[in-house]
């Protein structure tokens, strides 16, 4: 399945390093040999791989060069700009890994100016609506996640085995790369309880009285976990409102079929993860800046997201199962940002409709395998 971040890949590599990062899994690899039939391949997990790279032997005749997991080599931007600076281009050069590579190994020298990063995020609705139905994409989603491998094998049994093994690689590999963490148990027990949770606010000292750790740690752990693209937090906005909540952020998981919490919380989960990396896409592409926060006042008034594209709230989106009556905070926030868009996405939905304020009642598994934010 082509992967919709490979033409602008291909046509930024004719002039910079490209920097590809996502989860672990995410198809970072193969959609990095895709861009070309000529690419010379390296892996820094594999040792012959780290001892070419060392002596910097690959053939300088391949249309591009694939160095995959670099970041776990020490001062690895020094290293690859000192090429980039030296050399220069051909070969293009395609960096990838599955921590984030804006923040990783920042001991090395700057490559501003000399790179553009792009993050793979799984499948979803969007990216598939061309091979399957909405629906059918949707309740996939649901039921193995949108990781490539597990969504096209679409079969629960794989999708379970394939979830220990992927789970266990980050905690006891990748992790292991970015900090010295010895406390693994802890870490899983954290990551069981945020499965949970998603959906709602999370306090670290809660989950710290939860583990029996204390909540710098706990929230280290679970910046760590940001960097892996294990989960992603979802931040209160509070400009222009009042009595707004401030601090606790909500989390949610890039692999959507590990929510524990209910279809309720998980479907919540599947737009957040589509919105970010839709956002992601603009931020990447385009450059414009994007963020995506939620909205909750002290007294109880909420809307699930607001997408924030150059400091303007574009868009409230309210998430329900099955809810055909418009949600009244969406009314509420719609007069303080008049100009967003006001949506209430609905799975089980018979008939879609509007209001004379603007609210918009839509088919979820529609408006997300067409979502389109600029």
């Amino acid at each position: 399945m082509k992967r919709s971040l490979l033409p602008n890949i291909r046509q930024d590599l004719e002039q910079k390093i490209i920097l590809l990062s996502g989860p672990r899994q995410s198809g970072k690899t193969t959609l990095s040999k895709m861009v070309t039939e000529e690419y010379e391949y390296f892996n820094y997990d594999y040792p012959e791989h780290r001892a070419d790279l060392l002596e910097m032997s690959w053939d300088r005749q391949k249309d591009l060069v694939i160095f995959d997991e670099l970041h776990k080599m020490p001062k690895w931007k020094s290293w690859i700009k000192g090429i980039y600076d030296v050399e220069g281009v051909p070969p293009r050069y395609l960096v990838t890994g599955s921590a984030n590579l804006s923040t990783a190994g920042k001991a090395g020298d700057s490559l501003a100016g000399r790179y553009f990063l792009y993050r793979l995020h799984p499948f979803d609705l969007k990216e598939v609506s061309s091979e399957i139905t909405p629906e059918e994409a949707l309740e996939r989603v649901l039921r193995v996640g949108g990781f490539p491998e597990p969504f096209l094998q679409n079969d629960d049994t794989f999708y379970r085995r394939w979830k220990r093994s992927h789970t266990d690689t980050i905690l006891r590999q990748d992790l292991l790369d970015l900090e010295s963490v010895t406390d693994i148990m802890s870490i899983e027990t954290l990551i069981e309880l945020l499965r949970r949770r998603v959906g709602s606010t999370v306090s670290y000292s809660s989950l710290a009285r939860d583990i029996s750790r204390d909540p710098k740690t706990v929230k280290q752990w679970i910046q760590h976990l940001e960097t892996l693209y294990v989960l992603f937090p979802v931040r209160p906005y509070s400009h222009r409102i009042s009595r707004s909540l401030r601090k606790e952020p909500k989390y949610y998981l890039y692999d959507t079929a590990q929510v524990s919490s209910g279809e309720g919380a998980q479907i919540e989960n599947i737009v957040a993860c589509a919105l970010l990396k839709e956002l992601h896409r603009i931020e990447d592409t385009q450059g414009y800046s994007t963020a995506l926060h939620f909205l909750r006042t002290k007294e109880g008034k909420e809307v699930d997201f607001a997408v924030v594209i150059e400091d303007e709230v574009r868009y409230l989106i309210e998430v329900k199962t099955g809810d055909s009556s418009f949600h009244k905070s969406l009314e509420y926030f719609g007069g303080l940002f008049p100009d967003a868009v006001k949506l209430q996405l609905v799975k089980n939905l018979t008939r879609e409709k509007t209001y004379p304020m603007g609210i918009q009642i839509r088919r979820l598994s529609d408006w997300l395998a067409q979502l389109q934010l600029v």
